[in-house]
């Protein structure tokens, strides 16, 4: 069975599908913050869309970040890595892009498992 949760005009924003939810591309909503700022607006996000279908961070599997400028990694990972702790780090790749719109910095998306062991 497939589930769809936090619809918006486009997407939903999470689907369940085969054990995993799928959660789209997460942006901050201030484009005013630096890359700490965006980092942390968008990771929160996520942990309030896992809440929302029953999950929670230690459950993220797999991530693709998608930035605007590469030379900003850094901090990005000092954010990334304190708020997913260093056992529950998903597997990630990050991938540097022309454009996300203006003032974005970041975009992520998230697979998590709802697998249990």
């Amino acid at each position: 069975m497939i589930r769809r949760y936090l619809k918006t005009p486009i997407m939903h924003r999470a689907v369940e599908a085969q054990g995993f939810v799928f959660f789209g591309g997460i942006a901050a909503d201030d484009m005013s913050l630096d890359m700490a700022g965006q980092t942390r607006q968008v990771l929160d996000k996520l942990d309030a869309y896992l809440r929302e279908v029953g999950a929670s961070r230690a459950e993220v599997v797999s991530t693709t970040v998608y930035v605007s400028d590469l030379s900003l990694k850094s901090a990005m990972n000092a954010v990334w890595t304190d708020w997913f702790g260093a056992e529950h780090l998903p597997a990630r790749a990050t991938i540097g892009v022309a454009d996300l719109g203006e003032g974005t910095l970041l975009e992520v998306s998230a697979t998590a498992s709802r697998a249990t062991a």
